[in-house]
């Protein structure tokens, strides 16, 4: 029988032989990784932005984090996730330029534009955007309430990667099918409130071209709740080059509880309006307080245009919550009186979008004449070049020249230029997120940071849908937004039109000191 002292002597060999054998099969290639040693790249292409195709820089280096305000709500930060690696400062700093461009100490405000695009570059799922299911199932389950929803161009081409799909997948549909499964009473697209959206902003930016209103151009687009609260921060000396156009979310908010109750003959104070979104900005949008025109048009100032913003990460949550399996589902339509859209209100959830859906009908709008084709592909604002611009001529009007920015950090070479008066554009589409709406920081994390790659498939899937699977492709073709004119606003513009869908915006910059090297 061996005594211990044998025993011992062969645990030792056994394991210096095993290490001798790892060794000779790259396990000292693994240490001297970790060292900080190997040129390879880390990880492949690694999820950090120094690692694309570059050498590994092992050990990261601890670099801290944003500040989120614990009200903020948009999105919320679980401390114990949290690694301290940077990448929320990486994205707020360098992407969207909001992080670092103040002075310290704060004032009273937590600079933040809720745009959420460090819920999407947090490599542990620390920030999150705020969850909001639990209203919306306490809303579902409540038989008093007639639940409503309404789906953002953009979720349609991201909440398929959520249950397995290829990034881009198309899954209108499905995504309809899943929300009656869930037991909401209607399906709203909010394309039809993006169609909405071009015949007011087109109306009024034919009204600035032609001198009919003094407002000054360039006018700016306002569907982008970031890029809106980026502007009333950092440069509300030119806030009135914003269009006063409300989103197309919060539009349709607005005709659910009037035009919709009106025509279905339900109090509107019985109507609880959801929405599902891209954005984790739009959760901040809707609790903005002059967002309640529906409750002012009804006498009921507590009355908000929508109650809650669930983004498409939360809607996937939700469905597997409920069992249902998206991939199975049979298609189904959204449901009519503001279900119809077109391929122009489709594209606004990519950069260029809205612009080229405003150039298509405001051709008409000015001419009275169909665009020609080359309109319907307006190629110079597609794609991802960070600033994109084009000269269009319309007759009567000439050459209406345009600018489209994506991500804050490339809106900034172009506010300058207008603020020094130097600007050569008419109209100027601002997205937040890089990508646009497709991007939002409420899409899925299919890649750490979101790759091109992805966004390309989404933008892809968009443009693809506006060519060949919708059958109108411009605005003004929308019937549902024409018989909402006829039967309610009467038309573009009208006085009903400013009260419900149009809106005005504040000064944020008495709530922060802009760093002048910066500014």
């Amino acid at each position: 029988m061996q005594n211990q002292a044998d025993k011992e002597k062969e645990r030792q060999v056994t394991r210096r032989g095993f290490l001798k054998m790892m060794g000779g099969i790259g396990l000292t290639g693994i240490t001297a990784t970790i060292a900080g040693c190997s040129t390879d790249p880390a990880g492949g292409k690694g999820w950090m932005p120094q690692q694309y195709q570059v050498a590994s820089t092992w050990p990261v280096q601890v670099k801290g984090r944003i500040p989120i305000d614990p009200t903020n709500p948009s999105i919320t930060r679980d401390d114990q996730k949290c690694v301290l690696c940077g990448q929320c400062i990486e994205v707020c700093q360098r992407v969207q330029t909001v992080f670092g461009y103040y002075e310290l100490p704060i004032k009273d405000d937590i600079t933040c534009v809720n745009c959420g695009q460090c819920t999407l570059w947090c490599p542990t799922a620390a920030i999150t955007e705020r969850d909001d299911i639990d209203k919306v199932i306490k809303a579902l389950e409540n038989k008093d309430m007639h639940v409503v929803v309404q789906t953002a161009p953009a979720t349609r081409v991201g909440l398929g990667e959520e249950f397995g799909m290829a990034p881009g997948t198309f899954v209108e549909g499905k995504q309809v099918a899943a929300l009656k499964k869930l037991g909401f009473d209607a399906v709203f697209d909010t394309n039809f409130s993006a169609d909405l959206t071009i015949f007011e902003e087109g109306t009024e930016l034919i009204k600035r071209v032609t001198g009919e209103i003094k407002e000054p151009l360039p006018q700016f687009t306002s569907c982008s709740p970031g890029w809106v609260k980026f502007c009333e921060y950092f440069y509300p000396d030119l806030l009135e080059h914003m269009s006063t156009c409300k989103s197309p979310q919060q539009m349709l908010g607005a005709m659910i509880k009037t035009y919709y109750a009106k025509e279905k003959g339900i109090n509107p104070e019985k109507i609880f309006s959801v929405s599902i979104m891209p954005c984790t900005a739009k959760k901040f949008e809707a609790a903005r307080p002059e967002m309640n025109s529906a409750g002012e048009y009804a006498g009921k100032p507590n009355l908000r245009d929508v109650d809650v913003v669930l983004t498409t990460r939360e809607l996937a949550r939700l469905i597997k919550m409920k069992n249902i399996d998206l991939n199975t589902l049979p298609e189904a339509k959204y449901d009519s009186l503001m279900g119809e859209s077109t391929g122009a209100g489709l594209i606004f959830g990519a950069t260029g979008g809205v612009m080229e859906a405003a150039i298509r009908s405001a051709y008409f709008l000015i001419t009275k004449q169909e665009p020609p084709e080359a309109l319907l592909n307006l190629t110079p604002v597609r794609g991802l070049p960070g600033i994109k611009e084009a000269g269009v001529d319309i007759p009567g009007v000439g050459t209406v020249r345009v600018a489209v920015a994506h991500g804050l950090s490339n809106a900034r070479p172009i506010l300058e230029a207008v603020r020094k008066g130097e600007s050569p554009y008419h109209f100027i589409e601002f997205m937040c997120c890089p990508g646009g709406c497709i991007s939002g920081g409420g899409q899925p994390r299919t890649s750490l940071p979101p790759s091109d790659e992805v966004r390309k498939a989404r933008i892809a899937s968009l443009y693809n849908a506006d060519a060949h699977v919708y059958a109108k492709r411009k605005s003004h073709e929308n019937k549902e937004v024409l018989a909402l004119y006829e039967k309610f606003l009467e038309h573009p513009n009208s006085h009903l039109a400013h009260e419900l869908l149009h809106t005005h915006y504040e000064d944020r910059s008495k709530h922060l000191t802009v760093k002048k090297q910066n500014a």
